[in-house]
């Protein structure tokens, strides 16, 4: 017989997130840690929600689908970002392969692999599960339902028989909320790679209801965006972004494209350049070009689009990006194919300085659109920085330097807490699988709620 600190989970947590997923688990007596879902990345408990369709009778997913969709030539459906469609009335789902595939058929299959890959970790059959979700999908009451009873449907498509919902914003203070006495103003801040998200709501030792929240807003502007723009800043030149060229018999000095600059600073948007009508043009610059370095500068950017290593490169751009949180200066360094002597040509080769000051000014652009989302945000509750008593920041964005004094300068560094976004929501969500553990043995369970 096992013992209560030997006996398996019987309901697992699940964060399912715009950019990334993690399980945990939980039974009456304990909370497990978070299970290695994804054997490919570098953290096993971290699976990218991202999904890869070379046809459609194959899926692939987190570092995995990476992986594939590369050695696929980028041939195939890449899919991000699903979980934003949830609210969406006018997204049904997509066409995978010829064939229509349902967003709750998409997330489904993505949450069965979770639940299935946890199963075969913790040696059990789970079929209870609390989910993480926004505390608002849409301000929208009946978007809002509607946005639950889709994720709903596809946790039933994973297997899941019993489901429970648990606001993200109430997991990621948890924290907090064994310290309160009495209710608070509470600010969640939840900076990702896609989106910067704001909660505004009363929190305190009391259950949670929906009425709590003030107001929610945000932005499709977080970390992807600050990468683009040292993308474009200082890297897209090495890939022509800077050509210049003259069609044969013209007489304008022409240079490339906006469009196609714009969609270099995109590992997403870089599968556009590979339509043969846009490598024929490229093609056709790379011969008119004119500037001493174009011809390399082009040459390498088709070795970024046909070797598909847009994801590599923006991977370096992250890295410099975090290294720049910590030091005035760093270098952008990529080099393809990777060698440990710089004697061996490489096809790709980037090493560009970049100091804390030029990124600052070259992401002025998206700094402003998460502010104004944030101040927007705090306008529409009617309430100002001075009246919120503790702002919960999540996601490595917040950290960013010039972001972080943005947010000191309007709230005041002691009402600051920063908090890992990945952690806290799943060990939020994970202590509340065990409380409904316990309540199970006590009461019937609800299907979901």
């Amino acid at each position: 017989m096992l013992t209560s600190d030997s006996s398996p989970p019987t309901v697992y947590a699940i964060d399912f997130g715009t950019s990334n997923s993690l399980c945990a688990a939980a039974n009456e007596h304990r909370v497990f840690e978070p299970a290695p879902i994804d054997p490919l990345a570098d953290d096993p408990t971290i699976l990218r929600t991202v999904f890869f369709f070379p046809n459609a009778d194959n899926a692939f997913y987190g570092a995995e689908a990476l992986k594939e969709y590369v050695a696929h030539g980028m041939v195939g459906r890449f899919i991000r970002s699903v979980k934003k469609h949830l609210p969406s009335r006018a997204f049904v789902g997509t066409n995978i392969d010829g064939r229509p595939m349902n967003l709750e058929d998409l997330i489904g299959a993505f949450l069965g692999a979770i639940r299935r890959r946890a199963n075969a970790h913790f040696g059990t059959d789970v079929r209870r599960v609390v989910l993480g979700r926004p505390a608002l999908f849409s301000e929208s009451q009946a978007d809002d339902r509607f946005a639950q009873y889709r994720l709903e449907r596809a946790a039933r498509l994973a297997g899941f028989e019993e489901i429970h919902f648990c606001p993200e914003p109430i997991a990621a203070a948890a924290h907090f909320r064994s310290t309160l006495e009495k209710r608070r103003l509470v600010l969640v801040g939840d900076f990702g790679g896609g989106t910067s998200d704001y909660t505004l709501m009363h929190l305190g030792p009391e259950p949670f209801d929906p009425g709590d929240v003030l107001a929610i807003g945000g932005v499709s502007v977080a970390g992807d965006k600050l990468d683009g723009s040292l993308m474009r800043g200082h890297v897209a030149g090495c890939f022509g972004a800077n050509v210049t060229y003259r069609v044969p018999m013209g007489s304008n000095l022409l240079t490339m494209p906006a469009m196609l600059r714009s969609r270099l600073c995109s590992p997403a948007d870089l599968s556009i350049l590979r339509a043969p009508e846009v490598i024929s043009f490229l093609r056709d610059v790379e011969r008119w070009s004119l500037g001493g370095d174009d011809a390399r500068h082009m040459d390498q950017l088709f070795v970024l689009i046909e070797d598909a290593q847009g994801f590599s490169l923006f991977e370096a751009i992250e890295q410099a990006k975090r290294a720049l949180g910590e030091h005035e200066r760093t270098d952008i360094v990529f080099r393809y194919p990777e060698s440990n002597s710089r004697a061996v040509p490489a096809a790709i080769d980037v090493n560009e300085p970049v100091t804390r000051a030029q990124f600052e000014r070259g992401s002025s652009r998206e700094t402003h659109a998460i502010l104004a989302a944030l101040d927007d945000t705090l306008e529409r509750a009617g309430v100002s920085g001075d009246d919120i008593d503790i702002v919960c920041l999540t996601g490595g964005t917040a950290r960013v330097p010039h972001i972080a004094r943005a947010l000191e300068s309007r709230f005041g560094r002691d009402k600051l807490t920063r908090t890992s976004a990945l952690q806290s929501v799943i060990g939020g969500l994970a202590l509340r699988a065990q409380a409904v553990a316990q309540e199970s043995k006590h009461h019937p369970a609800p299907s979901a709620g």
